[in-house]
């Protein structure tokens, strides 16, 4: 599995995969953490059922409740900045593994629960990725030197922050969090959110021209 790793980290389609990744998780992240450390309820008061109360009971804990918020904000920052990347997925695993669990014992099998399992997945492929610099924790092996990356960073730690700075402005002007609803095409944010989706393509379309 090791010398499978490497071969990996030495391949440049590898390495983008795990940066946009990364950028993904770290986004998702956004919306859930803003809401609770602005002390925003999570679901509407009208909804019911053992999911709905136990946001409610959640929400109603109030520091406890913007203080998970707060780690979500951190581990989202942390997988954009790339070069600590690997924080934020030690730091967002835990959060992960307890929303995955809860979701599915609450409401099992619905497209919030595929998210949930999907982000968790993609976090421990993030911690896999960098095995080499983690390992030492658990082993007593010498830790090898790691590979350079193939891909330079400083244009996707940009696309990052273009990601964080488009999605506060579009909450600034939205007057709280926005988190759409379908395809809202008569929204003005939804484009905004077109342009966040379309931020990793246009790195990698410049980053390929520079290397040409």
């Amino acid at each position: 599995m090791l010398e499978l790793l490497q071969r990996l980290r030495r391949a440049r389609w590898a390495n983008l995969c795990v940066i946009i990744l990364r950028i993904l998780i770290g986004f998702a992240f956004l919306p859930a953490a803003l809401k609770k450390v602005l002390d925003q309820p999570f679901t509407e008061a009208a909804n019911s059922g053992r999911f709905h109360d136990f946001l409610d009971a959640f929400h109603a804990t109030g520091p406890f409740y913007q203080f998970v918020g707060l780690v979500q904000l951190a581990a989202a920052l942390l997988l954009s900045t790339q070069r600590f990347a690997l924080l934020g997925a030690v730091i967002a695993l835990p959060v992960l593994t307890t929303i995955t669990v809860f979701v599915w014992s609450t409401i099992g099998l619905t497209p919030t629960a595929v998210v949930a399992s999907a982000m968790l997945l993609g976090t421990v492929g993030l911690l896999v990725w960098d095995l080499d610099r983690w390992r030492g924790v658990i082993s007593s092996a010498p830790v090898p030197a790691l590979a350079p990356s193939p891909i330079p960073l400083t244009p996707w730690v940009i696309c990052g922050a273009v990601v964080w700075v488009l999605y506060l402005g579009l909450c600034l002007a939205h007057g709280g969090v926005y988190r759409p609803r379908g395809m809202a095409m008569r929204e003005p944010g939804f484009y905004v959110l077109v342009a966040i989706a379309f931020s990793p393509v246009v790195t990698w379309f410049v980053t390929r021209r520079r290397r040409s």
